[in-house]
């Protein structure tokens, strides 16, 4: 299994952006499918987006369609998100995750391989 360690959250105005990093470790980096998930105060992980092993496929959730991007660069281990425009409903923990196989919308959480310890992204109104 790989192991993953978020950054780049923070607090930002309305409208404003950040990016989200994850880097993992290990060689099989390139083997995995990798998500980024979010978890608001009292409600459900909810899937945010997610990119295919060699990068050319991505998957996100209509909230965020447009606003966010997901990409990966295998050489340096990493997933990123980069998140314009964000909203105060954007204000959750984010979580990436890995998975050894297709990763999507409707995949079960509990399938995934991997998950990192979060990083708070905060967006003020």
């Amino acid at each position: 299994q790989v192991q993953l360690v978020e950054s780049g959250g923070g607090l930002v105005q309305a409208g404003g952006s950040l990016r989200l990093s994850c880097a993992a470790s290990g060689r099989t980096f390139s083997s995995y499918a990798m998500g980024w998930f979010r978890q608001a105060p009292g409600k459900e992980r909810d899937f945010v987006a997610a990119i295919s092993w060699s990068g050319t496929s991505t998957y996100y959730a209509d909230s965020v369609k447009g606003r966010f991007t997901i990409s990966r660069d295998n050489a340096k281990n990493t997933v990123y998100l980069q998140m314009n425009s964000l909203k105060p409903e954007d204000t959750a923990v984010y979580y990436c995750a890995a998975h050894r196989n297709l990763l999507t919308q409707s995949t079960r959480m509990t399938a995934l391989d991997s998950w990192g310890q979060g990083t708070q992204v905060t967006v003020s109104s």
